[in-house]
């Protein structure tokens, strides 16, 4: 599949299982108890996942030219030892060259701010597909499914605001009676978009998904030469604080408001958040993602949280899928 401009991916990875990643957060955590918490861990944590990642991209969108995997000094294990040709278009990228006039703020933990710097990526192309790496494809794409007519594709929905819905309000004044934390002092996945499109004017924001996202670097690049304070906002946090944003609502909201996007509203998602179902609804599920020609994305989050017999089985379908074996 020949395309007449090139596409980009580009992988967020960390090995939290490193020792010398531990360490190396260490002075940053005032409460070193949390390190060891289950909810602490599952952001840093994982077994391997970006090497089906990669080869996801490899196999199911031949046309990307290059696959930036961008790390903090660290190299997934896949790759440290492969003198094949096949992973030819696989570069890594490391966190202080992508940090320029930033890099007071590193080490981080954070990946929005990673995400903030990647369009200085060395090389990177205009058009580009963010991906995490517990992101898969499964099905074979084109670069319609993402790029269309110069204009990027985006899936998701419109919704309203949570501080516009009552009964959210209701529920978030209660949960702060009984001594949670307020709800405009968390960070969230939601909320982190919601946030850019409260910067932007939006009056509804547009809900994306799990799914890779495609991004155009010079639309990310102007915003920032006009907003340096933006980017400065994201850059900043060490760990995720509830005022930042996402990089990826804020490619989808500029490109709509600059009537440069074509909006569908199936996310075309298989999508894992937990994994503490019977073994049997999974087999279901994995076989239903297999036999729906239109499922082409695959998200599976925290997957080291995943049992040993779930995690095989989970790893023997994505071997098979992606002919990986």
């Amino acid at each position: 599949m020949n395309v007449d401009y090139p596409i980009d991916a580009v992988i967020l990875w960390v090995d939290g299982n490193d020792e010398l990643h531990k360490k190396k957060m260490l002075p940053f955590v005032s409460d070193t108890s949390k390190l060891k918490k289950k909810s602490f861990r599952e952001r840093f944590d994982q077994v391997d996942e970006i090497q089906f990642s990669v080869n996801s991209i490899l196999k199911f969108a031949p046309y990307i030219r290059n696959i930036f995997v961008v790390t903090d000094n660290q190299i997934p294990g896949f790759l440290k030892h492969n003198n094949t040709q096949k992973y030819n278009s696989v570069k890594i990228i490391d966190h202080k060259d992508i940090f320029i006039d930033y890099q007071e703020y590193l080490p981080t933990f954070n990946c929005l701010p990673i995400e903030t710097m990647i369009t200085n990526i060395p090389g990177l192309a205009e058009n580009f597909i963010y991906f995490n790496d517990d992101f898969f494809l499964i099905k074979k794409t084109t670069p319609s499914d993402f790029f269309r007519e110069g204009k990027v594709v985006l899936r998701g929905e419109w919704r309203n605001y949570d501080s516009n819905i009552w009964h959210k309000n209701i529920v978030y004044k209660i949960r702060e009676l009984f001594g949670g934390n307020p709800k405009q002092l968390t960070y969230g996945f939601k909320r982190s978009q919601q946030n850019i499109a409260r910067k932007l004017g939006v009056q509804k924001y547009y809900k994306f998904d799990h799914t890779p996202a495609p991004l155009k670097k010079s639309t990310i690049d102007a915003y920032f030469k006009e907003n340096p304070d933006m980017k400065l906002l994201n850059a900043k946090h060490k760990f995720r604080h509830h005022t930042q944003f996402t990089l990826q609502g804020l490619g989808n909201h500029l490109e709509i408001m600059n009537n440069n996007a074509i909006l569908k509203k199936d996310y075309q998602l298989v999508y894992f958040g937990s994994y503490g179902k019977p073994f049997l609804w999974y087999k279901f599920v994995f076989w239903c993602g297999n036999k729906q020609q239109n499922k082409l994305f695959m998200c599976l989050q925290s997957l080291n949280n995943c049992s040993p017999k779930k995690l095989k089985f989970i790893t023997t379908w994505l071997s098979k899928q992606i002919n990986d074996a």
